[in-house]
This record gives C-alpha cells, structure tokens and sequence, in this order.
C-alpha cells in the first residue's frame, strides 16, 4: 500500500511508489523526472521543488540512493505524461491518496506525570508506539518520521552531559552503531526494532535533502537502559545519587 509522507508541511510520494503505480522502473523514472526539471530550470514562475524534491534513501546494503518526493503537482506532471488506462489508474489512485490523507486528524495522547526519568523515558515509548499503531499507514510520515518524540543524537547527549561526538563514540564503544561513511548506522541486529528513523533534512543552498538519523522515544529507552548496565547514568540521576548534605544550623 502506497503511503504518503509529510515534507515541510505538504504530503508528497516516494518516486519509487511512484514507479510501481505507473509499471515503470524507478530507474527510468529518475531519468525522467531529471529531465522535467532541467526542463522546467529556465522558467522564472515555476520552481522544479514544486513538482520534485530531491531525496535519498538506504537500500538493502545499508547504501544511499537518491530518489524524489513528488508533490500532488508533480503526482499532476508524470500523470499528464500517461496516456490511456495507465494513466487514468494513476491519476486515479494519486488523487485518492492525496484526499484522503487530507482528511485524516492525528490525534495526541494524554501523558501522565513520570516520577522520574527512568518512568519517563517508558511511558513515551509506550505512547510512541500505541500511536503509530492507532494511525493509518498514509499517516506514516507524520507520526514516525516527523513525530516531535523523534531526537537528535545532540539533544540525548545533553541529557548525559556529553557533545554528540563522545555520546556517538560512546553508542559505538558498546556496541550499538557504527559508522559508514559520513552516517552512523545500528549494527544489523538492532534494525526493525523502531529504535531510529532517517529524517530527511532540506538543505538552504538548494543541494537537494540529506537523512538525519534519529532516535525514536523506544530508541532513547534502549540507550538508556543500555548505558545503565553500564553504570552510566543521565545528570539528573546522577544528582540523585549524590549524599544529602544537612544544613548546619
């Protein structure tokens, strides 16, 4: 089932669903979506981000590959292309996708007050994952790649008083990712357990979208849970732990 995904506000499709609704191979579709926007690059009114957003994903080998988010009017563009059947059943499909994701309402569970983070860090992995398993599957994107419970590798590390650098080393000491190329990626065993998602991440200067990686609510347990066997505990542990000083009077 095809699924559409939320980029900077406005849902858009994966060229490669794309490629499957029209029999075409993604491949060649490539091909010819760069050739509407080399097409498109001299008008002064229509920008090719309209239509195509430059994207790349992981294939199996855990290598990068580009392909393109089209928006309902790049859906419009290749379907104008289509002749015949083909293209009615796209234009068809498309159309469906795109009014109905329109009308669905993501709705946001009620947390209660964790005592402490250990609590905390369960009780919003336990909300994350009740929520994607309420939403429909066109809502994918929203609820998982954009859900605001998604961190940064940054934002954890400030929890545990470290830059990213050391808190990535640190992943990588105790075996939970390693790095390939310029990205750091889980190690084989962890993949499917909803521990991260690749974000994709619109560059200002037009260079098209680079993935972030990013830990899921689930994802921040483990590390958590993780590091505690480890003895390594957040800050605001950490000054639990410390002796109480009494007050001299």
């Amino acid at each position: 089932m095809q699924q559409l995904f939320n980029f900077n506000g406005q849902p858009t499709l994966d060229s490669r669903e794309v490629a499957k609704m029209i029999g075409k191979s993604h491949k060649n579709l490539m091909r010819d979506i760069r050739q509407y926007i080399k097409d498109l690059g001299p008008s002064s009114k229509l920008s090719p981000a309209q239509f195509f957003i430059e994207s790349n994903y992981k294939d199996a080998n855990g290598q990068f590959r580009p392909c393109y988010l089209l928006t309902k009017q790049g859906c419009e563009f290749v379907g104008n292309k289509l002749t015949g059947k083909k293209g009615t059943l796209f234009t068809a499909q498309y159309v469906s996708l795109f009014n109905d994701y329109e009308k669905q309402l993501v709705v946001r569970p009620q947390f209660q007050i964790p005592q402490n983070m250990a609590e905390a860090l369960q009780l919003a992995a336990d909300q994350a994952k009740k929520l994607m398993e309420q939403q429909p599957k066109v809502d994918y994107y929203d609820t998982q790649m954009h859900n605001p419970g998604l961190m940064t590798v940054t934002e954890i590390a400030k929890d545990y008083g470290m830059s990213a650098r050391e808190f990535n080393q640190l992943l990588h000491k105790y075996g939970i990712q390693f790095k390939q190329g310029k990205h750091w990626v889980l190690y084989h065993k962890y993949d499917g357990k909803g521990y991260t998602q690749y974000e994709p991440f619109a560059y200002n200067d037009n260079k098209g979208v680079h993935n972030n990686l990013k830990w899921t609510q689930q994802g921040r347990k483990f590390i958590y849970d993780t590091l505690k066997e480890h003895g390594i505990l957040p800050v605001l542990e950490q000054s639990e732990l410390l002796p109480e000083v009494n007050a001299v009077d």
